[in-house]
């Protein structure tokens, strides 16, 4: 159990800040910490649901902290080994301790926070809504944020501004001082502004209390359709990365069945990346001479640090994982052995990822004039199709989703297979695994245009109709775990 501190004063960090803002924290520190002021009849259904959403995201291990916890009902609900929390009101800390006793609380506003901590998690639950400036806020938080932090926002949509005024007038929402009404743009900016990049955003919530399931209905299964008119924006952001950052080690995971024609031009043509590459081949149950040839290739190239594996499994799922799971370098990577991507453009996948401007880097084959036989037009319509579903389901720009090449951190890998069981080892080509899993730890995904091949030996392992179908399940299982929930 974390012990508690005293709370602390307000006043003295007042005097450092503009005449405006201090106003302002001491009308709301006035505000909330009046007696009679009563929470709405709905509150309590209405920060579950907003824990729902958040949970989504924040895992059991990781410490949280909440900006402007109030009395602490949101956080109470929230996954977390550690959870702390700030607000200006002494009366509402107060009320957060007797309802949290593990917890950890201080009397503080997020435009003087001072913490000797830094978290996984940062939690603003409408907070900018009342804040004195929220700009402020932000840049306070790169004290107690790391490079892998993630800020979690949710405010108002303006669209309900006259149903929360109704709402606080009926008692059905907790009575509200002067609020700001900030737009997405205005929030995405104010990031910006503040050294944190928007890593995405979505919309939840069309029916904020529970009226005999059909909240539910609303909720889960109509919102998604309707983003324009949910309640509740949230938006997800990390520190923006150092501008240089030390040479990494690379792992280039190369699933191949039936390839033994490309398996030495791979290996001729791979950079050396970084402070060093180990090429790692997963050979899955060939009827050519591909695993022979690998072998052979190892042996032909003692200067390559290179690694031969047999998958046990099946699908090139399979391989990725197992890649992966014996990749010692900084940087996982994954390059199909039938080289249509071509292994010299793999360094734009290392200089997103190391410079940190990704933290996934995701091949894309449709900005650039393709060879003539790369693409079929139907499979090049069935991809851009997929784009623009999956871009929706993952709240970030994907034009391209089945480029076998995608790059990220080896770290956040492991983060990623820690959490696989939300989406369970569904996936036979490999690619919606990370992109899925990417998505819910808050990555920042970058598209990597690269310039798309013909083959040059052997045939596709993609069959168009049934792995088609197959796409069209993934989309439906990806929008209930993501989407609908």
């Amino acid at each position: 159990m974390t012990s508690q501190k005293p709370a602390e004063a307000l006043s003295p960090d007042l005097a450092m800040l503009p005449p405006r803002v201090a106003e302002r924290l001491q009308s709301m520190t006035a505000f909330y910490d009046d007696p009679a002021l009563r929470q709405g009849w709905a509150a309590q259904t209405y920060h579950e649901m907003l824990a729902r959403y958040y949970n989504l995201q924040i895992p059991p291990d990781a410490s949280v902290l909440e900006v402007g916890c109030g009395d602490g009902r949101l956080l109470s609900l929230l996954h977390g080994r550690r959870r702390v929390g700030i607000d200006v009101s002494e009366r509402q800390i107060q009320k957060a301790r007797a309802r949290m006793p593990g917890g950890e609380f201080h009397v503080q506003a997020g435009e003087t926070l001072s913490l000797a901590q830094q978290f996984d998690f940062i939690i603003i639950s409408e907070t900018i809504n009342h804040a004195a400036d929220v700009q402020m806020i932000f840049e306070r938080l790169h004290h107690v944020s790391h490079e892998r932090t993630r800020l979690i926002i949710n405010f108002f949509n303006n669209l309900w501004r006259p149903l929360s005024a109704m709402a606080a007038l009926t008692r059905m929402r907790t009575l509200q001082p002067e609020t700001n009404w900030l737009s997405h743009e205005d929030v995405r900016n104010l990031l910006a502004l503040s050294g944190w990049e928007e890593v995405g955003c979505t919309t939840r919530i069309l029916w904020p209390f529970r009226a005999l399931g059909l909240e539910v209905l609303l909720n889960r299964w109509l919102a998604p359709l309707l983003r324009p008119f949910c309640l509740a924006i949230f938006s997800t952001a990390r520190p923006q990365p150092p501008a240089t950052l030390k040479p990494q080690t690379v792992s280039v995971i190369i699933p191949a069945r039936n390839e033994a024609g490309n398996i030495e031009a791979a290996v001729a043509r791979i950079p050396t990346m970084g402070a060093g590459t180990e090429i790692i081949f997963v050979e899955g149950h060939s009827t050519d001479s591909t695993w022979e040839e690998i072998q052979r290739v190892a042996k032909a190239f003692p200067s390559r640090r290179i690694t031969c594996l047999q998958q046990s499994g099946k699908g090139k799922g399979d391989a990725v994982r197992a890649g992966f799971a014996v990749a010692t370098g900084d940087i996982v990577m994954i390059l199909d052995a039938d080289l249509t991507v071509q292994p010299e453009e793999l360094p734009k996948f290392y200089a997103a990822i190391a410079s940190g401007r990704a933290e996934f880097a995701n091949g894309v084959r449709l900005v650039y004039p393709m060879q003539q036989e790369a693409m079929r037009f139907l499979n090049l319509c069935a991809n851009k199709a997929f784009g623009l579903i999956f871009s929706w389901l993952l709240g970030q720009p994907v034009k391209d989703t089945l480029c076998g090449s995608k790059a990220m951190l080896r770290q956040n890998y492991e983060r990623l297979a820690a959490g696989r069981a939300y989406f369970g080892e569904f996936d036979p080509f490999g690619d919606f695994d990370l992109l899925f899993g990417a998505e819910k730890l808050g990555l920042r995904i970058m598209d990597v245009p690269i310039h798309y091949a013909d083959r040059t030996y052997g045939s596709t392992n993609i069959h168009r109709w049934s792995h088609g179908w197959l796409l069209l399940r993934m989309v439906w299982f990806a929008a209930r775990k993501l989407k609908f929930v």
